[in-house]
């Protein structure tokens, strides 16, 4: 059992951390760290003597630095979800890995907690201390893992005595570490020989002596020091890391397994990129690493295990934006809505991609899979494609980076009659602090016509309308907007379970080519043509029958793997509608294409209002 550490009269008691709490505590902590950097660097001799020891555990509470020292919410499971994120993308080193490892295992310990009392503080703290060590395929004793061992071991065995002042729970805590931390010199041949302590086990009690002071005496640290840590941060760091830009997605993904090899995976994936941190077990390996090639490092991560929770942010949008001044509303969707690739630049649209399903092999849509190899695979694989909703932490992320450059997120998502996207994107904007900025909004169409609201909305926002104006203009648009698919391979919508097998027989023997409409959120018969020969002209001449000469439209016109056919289709339409507000034409992607096949044809008409600035 271990003695706590007697404390004044004048010291203060803590019942328990909240976010805002911990967010000043790890800026204390922080700048005594950033403040013994040189000197870090100067003692660092293990495992190499390459002197950037200070750098790298620098580099990676910056990052952290950058979270905690803005708005932060009171919730303290949903901060440390962002310290978490913030130090792994900015982890560098072995000291940085492992420290962003602890604070993984902390924030998953204590993700649905809004404040930590002295038991769950404890608990976080062995959940800390154990994902660090799990992330060592051989532990090292004389390092960082050792002080963080005895520091979560004194929190745990001075609560088990009773204690439940988080100060004195600190205190006891950090006396032990500052022992742990002397004996570092005895337990290493090189640390012995130079007569050093190790550097990245000394730059942790950095930390902890920082928050230490401010704990005893009110000490923040040297806001100075703070503030230009920050602002070396800028160029650096925010957004993706300007120095890294030669590789272009912060890649990560999980691999699951019965016998993981660290170092095979290594051998595997490093090539791919840099900033290469593998975390976890031989059951369970997190890989993070920034690439140009994202579905390389899926793919090859797959040879030692099962793949999920595959990400990857483009660091280049990112970077843009995080050194761009502050905007007011900013248009995100999902990748069920077919928005060109110009148009998502010239409006900054952003996009969180759906999941795309060949039996066990799952993909990012348009980041790890491309439209050409979907159609590819839909016409090669055996197994039917399947598609699922982006994961929470997809647009939880997305939401956590826009929020906190833009006074209002719009979000705009495939029918919810359809998909459960909506719903998540939604659940996780309600989850978050400053939600009531994100307004998550239900297209209840889908491919093209979603894709027409959310550049209708992006000109909007644009034109200056903020975020219930444009939440407002979608819902004019809506009904304003019309979608159609021409059907001419019901194989793959039967393969998918989206068409009944006797329709199809029914169609094959009539000759018979559907045509599919959006309509009241969901996907509709609109009409037949009756042959399956010339269906271009006669599809076209379907559509025109909907739409008024007299209007002026936005168009929108889509082909799975067929351009011939849509360009034919592009041109009889061009020629009959004569008052074109602006004519797209791309390749749609997994909405409707899964299902409808490499020769589905998808056209979309919105009546053309021109956005005026509210209030004028």
């Amino acid at each position: 059992m271990i003695e706590p550490v007697a404390r004044t009269n004048t010291d203060a008691s803590i019942a328990y951390l909240d976010g805002p709490r911990l967010a000043r505590a790890l800026r204390a902590g922080i700048a005594r760290l950033l403040a013994d950097q040189e000197r870090l660097n100067k003692i660092n001799v293990y495992p190499v003597p390459d002197g950037d020891t200070g750098t790298n555990l620098a580099l990676t509470v910056q990052a952290v630095l950058a979270v905690v020292s803005g708005e932060v919410p009171q919730h303290i499971g949903r901060l440390l979800i962002r310290v978490a994120d913030a130090a792994l993308d900015g982890a560098r080193g072995n000291s940085g890995a492992i420290l962003a490892q602890c604070l993984q295992g902390m924030a998953d310990h204590a993700e649905k907690l809004p404040r930590l009392e002295a038991a769950a503080f404890s608990e976080a703290m062995q959940a800390g201390a154990t994902y660090a060590r799990e992330a060592m395929s051989e532990p090292v004793e004389g390092t960082i893992l050792t002080v963080l061992d005895a520091f979560a071991a004194a929190i745990n065995e001075t609560h088990d005595s009773g204690a439940t002042d988080l100060a004195v729970l600190f205190d006891t805590a950090l006396e032990r570490s500052r022992v742990a931390l002397a004996k570092t010199t005895s337990q290493l041949d090189a640390l012995r020989k130079a007569g050093v302590v190790d550097a990245g086990a000394a730059g942790l009690v950095d930390l902890l002596e920082g928050i230490a002071a401010l704990m005893h005496d009110g000490a923040d640290g040297d806001p100075a020091a703070l503030t230009a840590a920050l602002e070396d941060l800028a160029p650096e760091m925010a957004a993706g890391e300007a120095i890294d830009l030669r590789y272009r997605y912060c890649t990560e993904c999980l691999v699951t397994g019965s016998a993981i090899s660290r170092r095979k995976l290594r051998e595997d994936v490093t090539e791919l990129g840099n900033s290469l941190v593998l975390a976890g077990s031989h059951a369970k390996m997190r890989v993070h690493i920034h690439t140009n090639e994202p579905e390389r490092v899926f793919e090859r991560a797959r040879r030692h295990g099962t793949v999920s929770g595959e990400k990857a942010d483009d660091m280049s949008r990112q970077q843009d934006l995080a050194h761009a001044e502050h905007r007011s509303v900013v248009i995100t969707t999902d990748t069920a809505g077919d928005v060109p690739d110009d148009e998502l630049e010239r409006l900054n649209i952003y996009m969180t991609p759906v999941r795309v399903h060949f039996g066990s092999k799952s993909y990012l849509d348009k980041v790890t899979i491309s439209a050409e190899e979907l159609y590819h695979r839909l016409r090669t694989e055996p197994e039917a494609a399947t598609t699922s909703q982006p994961a929470p932490g997809d647009f939880r992320r997305q939401f956590e980076y826009l929020k906190s450059h833009y006074r209002d997120v719009v979000s705009i998502h495939v029918t919810s009659r359809a998909s459960g996207t909506w719903q998540a994107a939604k659940n996780v904007a309600d989850s978050l602090e400053g939600g009531e900025r994100i307004h998550v909004v239900d297209s209840l169409t889908a491919s093209l016509g979603q894709g027409l609201l959310v550049i209708d909305a992006a000109e909007a926002a644009q034109a200056g309308y903020d975020g219930d104006a444009v939440v407002a203009r979608i819902g004019k648009m809506m009904p304003l907007t019309q979608t159609y698919c021409v059907l001419r391979e019901l194989e793959y919508g039967v393969r998918g379970g989206r068409v009944n097998k006797r329709v199809k027989t029914i169609a094959d023997l009539l000759r018979l080519t559907p045509v599919l409409g959006l309509r009241d959120g969901l996907v509709k018969p609109a009409g037949v043509i009756f042959s399956r020969r010339d269906v271009i002209p006669k599809f076209a001449r379907f559509l025109l029958k909907r739409i008024d000469p007299e209007k002026t439209y936005r168009v929108a016109i889509g082909h799975a793997d067929c351009e011939p056919d849509a360009v034919l289709l592009r041109e009889l339409i061009e020629a009959a509608v004569p008052n074109r507000h602006q004519l797209i034409f791309t390749r749609i992607g997994t909405a409707l294409g899964v299902h409808a096949g490499p020769s589905a044809l998808v056209v979309s008409f919105q009546e053309y209002v021109p956005p005026s600035i509210p209030g004028q």
